[in-house]
C-alpha cells in the first residue's frame, strides 16, 4: 500500500481525525472575512472561543504569508486568496474573456454589469463592471450574495444536468421549509425553459436584474452574466428590458464561444 493510500485509509477509518493547527488558521482567515472591520488579537480570541496566546502565533504566520495584515495591532484580510483564486487557469480564462465582453456590453446599455460563479450554497462576484456614466447599481468584485432572491442564482442552478440542479438547490435553501424549496425548484425549470432569468428585486425597491447564463461545451452554466437596472426618475434616456435582454443574450453567447 503507498503513502497516499495509507493516508486515505486513515482518513475514512478515523472519524474524528483532524488538523488542530490548519483549523486554527481557517478559523481565523474566515473570521477576518466575515468581519467588516479589522479585528484586534483579544477580539479574535473572544469570537473564536480561545486564548490569546494560542493565536499569537497562528497570526503572526498568517500575517508573514501575507494572508492578514496588521493594521496597528489590529487584523483585516489581504486580498491574496482572491487572488490565488483568480490564477486558477479556467478562472483566469474566463476573466481574460469576459472583461472586454462585459465593457462593451456596458457602453451598449449604459448599465453596470457582473459576473457571478456558484460557490457551496452562494454566488461570488468573479468580475463587476460600472455603468459608464459611474452611476447605478453595482455590486462589488469578491461579494458573496445569495442565491435564491436573485435572477443570477435561478441562472446558475437551472443551467445543470439534473442531479448538479437538485444538488445546487438543495445547498442554497438549506434550512428552508419544503414548500419554500418546491416553488423555487419551478421557478428554476421555467428559466430552464425561457433560457434566462429575469425579475423584479425582492431586496431593492425599482431594482429590475437581468441574468443570462455562461455555458461550456456540455451547455451547463459556469457563471452568469447580470446586468442590474436601476431606472433614472429624470428625463435622461434608458435601454428598455427588451434592449437590455437582447443585448446581455448576445454578450453571454458570445463569451460561451470564447470559453467553450
Amino acid at each position: 500500500m503507498d503513502a497516499a493510500k495509507t493516508v486515505e485509509s486513515q482518513v475514512k477509518d478515523s472519524p474524528t481525525y483532524s488538523a488542530p493547527a490548519l483549523e486554527k488558521g481557517l478559523d481565523i482567515l474566515e473570521l477576518l472575512h466575515e468581519s467588516e472591520t479589522p479585528l484586534t488579537q483579544k477580539e479574535i480570541a473572544l469570537r473564536l472561543g480561545r486564548s490569546v496566546s494560542e493565536l499569537y502565533r497562528m497570526l503572526n504566520i498568517l500575517v508573514r504569508r501575507n494572508y492578514v495584515a496588521n493594521y496597528d495591532d489590529k487584523f483585516g484580510p489581504t486580498t491574496k486568496l482572491y487572488k490565488l483564486s483568480q490564477a486558477h487557469p479556467p478562472v483566469r480564462r474566463l476573466l481574460s474573456a469576459a472583461i472586454p465582453i462585459m465593457e462593451e456590453l456596458s457602453r451598449q446599455v449604459d448599465f453596470g454589469c457582473d459576473l457571478r460563479v456558484y460557490n457551496g450554497g452562494s454566488q461570488t462576484v468573479l468580475a463587476a463592471v460600472d455603468a459608464p456614466g459611474g452611476l447605478g447599481f453595482s455590486v462589488r468584485t469578491g461579494s458573496e450574495i445569495a442565491v435564491a432572491p436573485s435572477a443570477s442564482g435561478r441562472v446558475l442552478i437551472a443551467f445543470q444536468d439534473g442531479d448538479t440542479m437538485e444538488l445546487r438547490l438543495r445547498e442554497a435553501l438549506e434550512g428552508r421549509p419544503e414548500p419554500e424549496i418546491k416553488a423555487f425548484r419551478k421557478e428554476v425549470h421555467e428559466v430552464a425553459v425561457k433560457g434566462f432569468a429575469a425579475l423584479q428585486s425582492r431586496q431593492y425597491e425599482g431594482l429590475y436584474a437581468v441574468s443570462f447564463p455562461v455555458l461550456d461545451v456540455n451547455r451547463h452554466a459556469v457563471a452568469a452574466l447580470t446586468v442590474p437596472m436601476l431606472p433614472r426618475i429624470d428625463i435622461a434616456r434608458q435601454a428598455s428590458r427588451e434592449d437590455v435582454i437582447a443585448a446581455l443574450r448576445e454578450s453571454a453567447a458570445r463569451l460561451s464561444q470564447s470559453i467553450g
